[in-house]
């Protein structure tokens, strides 16, 4: 949520911070600032209109002990006090009009990033050599079926396009993926694990962005519970509403899920395979820090990430997104895509993002600086480290042999128990 004083302060600013993601948006600030010299005039009002009540009360009570007539003083009290409800009525009715289209405003970006959309990234760095074969690469949905470790069809049957199903060997390699990336940040890195609900109410996908932003993207139950589309929402709700001790920042956490997306207005785009899928596992890290600290940890998550890439041996590139095409809530974003050589493209693994005050200002995440000190806003971060199944989609396809067979990183055999994924029905 943006901040409304530095919006009455530098309007100017705000309006082109948010030409940077959209031109329309612009046009949001001047409502925004109507609505709230609006609201701040009605408030002046009734303080103004209580105050009189306060001394017209007083000079009754006075009246009333001095055995002296308080009737035109009591009718004016009495038209003072309708006239103050009429206008507290207002200041709630104006009060949620301006909540509600503070809470569709998206974060503003930061200074450096570059300008335009989808097409503007910029490349920061790359690691390791896109793979090339010298046979005739397959796609991961046919490695899938030859290994007998990815049943597609069956998952449709089960549950409908997009949800995956993987089997045996495929099944132990998920779970192999998970429990790599858990320990590495658990024991190298120093996050917190946590296995959060899978599903969050209104107010915690509020605070994280996602609503009302993201809505038609994310399944619902009848009572009204989201499924979470990534642990962002339920970990970064782990503190919300509470006062933090400087002492206690950096908080660190990391957590696996399953995730859920409905991925609206997707459909025809990266179909086949497990490109784009509905349900996904995902292990995500968040951060809390100091304002001083955000972009520090940024990097500091950023290389968090990209140890695991390093450790699966896979060929990645680090971009920095544009400020038109980056998430409703984030300041700043990372993507790390990593090549893959049966289908020729990069695909992106993670998201790293710093939203600076923007969830901690809807969440309700605050720390003091010192013990006596007034209560200020935390940055939040996180990014996923890393998102499956588009990590074991290079895996498969870069380290396809002739012969069918998929070898496996040095790092992973200890959790899969093998070094080699075989086709099915060999030994």
């Amino acid at each position: 949520m943006i901040n409304i004083k530095q919006l009455r302060e530098s309007p100017d600013m705000v309006r082109a911070a948010l030409r940077r993601r959209a031109p329309e948006l612009e046009e949001t600030v001047g409502q925004l600032l109507r609505l709230d010299e609006r609201r701040r005039e009605l408030l002046a009002n009734v303080e103004r209109l209580k105050a009189r009540r306060n001394r017209s009360s007083e000079e009754v009570a006075r009246l009333k002990r001095a055995h002296e007539d308080a009737g035109d003083l009591l009718v004016e009290l009495k038209d003072l006090s309708g006239t103050i409800k009429e206008l507290d009525q207002e200041v709630r009715s104006v009060e949620a009009e301006l909540q509600g289209m503070v809470l569709q405003i998206p974060n503003l970006p930061l200074d450096e990033l570059p300008d335009g959309g989808a097409d503007d990234y910029r490349i920061e760095r790359t690691w390791g050599e896109p793979v090339t074969l010298d046979f005739d690469a397959r796609p991961h949905w046919e490695l899938g079926e030859t290994l007998g470790i990815l049943d597609l069809p069956r998952g449709a049957m089960i549950a409908g396009s997009g949800f995956p199903l993987f089997v045996g060997m495929g099944a132990r390699l998920v779970r192999a993926l998970v429990n790599l990336m858990l320990d590495v940040h658990v024991r190298e890195h120093g996050y917190l694990e946590v296995a959060p609900p899978l599903l969050v109410n209104e107010d915690s996908a509020r605070g994280t962005g996602q609503l009302p932003d993201l809505e038609e993207n994310m399944y619902v139950t009848t009572d009204g519970l989201y499924l979470v589309p990534t642990a962002e929402v339920p970990v970064t709700n782990f503190h919300r509403n509470d006062i933090l001790s400087a002492d206690m920042l950096p908080r660190a956490f990391v957590a696996y899920t399953p995730c859920f997306r409905r991925e609206a207005g997707a459909h025809g785009a990266d179909t086949r395979g497990i490109i784009r899928v509905h349900q996904f596992d995902k292990v995500e890290l968040v951060r809390l820090c100091r304002p001083e600290d955000s972009r520090s940890e940024l990097e500091t998550l950023l290389s968090h990430a990209e140890k695991i890439l390093q450790m699966l041996e896979l060929p990645y590139r680090v971009i920095r997104l544009a400020a038109g095409d980056i998430g409703f809530s984030s300041a700043m974003t990372y993507d790390i895509e990593v090549w893959a050589a049966g289908i020729g493209k990069w695909l992106e693994v993670s998201s790293v993002s710093t939203f600076t005050d923007f969830q901690a200002r809807r969440a309700n995440i605050r720390y003091r600086a010192e013990p006596q000190a007034k209560p200020d806003f935390v940055h939040t971060l996180n990014g996923s480290a890393l998102a499956l199944p588009r990590t074991v989609i290079p895996l498969l396809e870069n380290n396809q042999q002739p012969d069918g067979s998929v070898v496996l990183p040095a790092a992973l055999v200890p959790y899969v128990g093998d070094d080699r994924l075989m086709p099915h029905g060999t030994a």
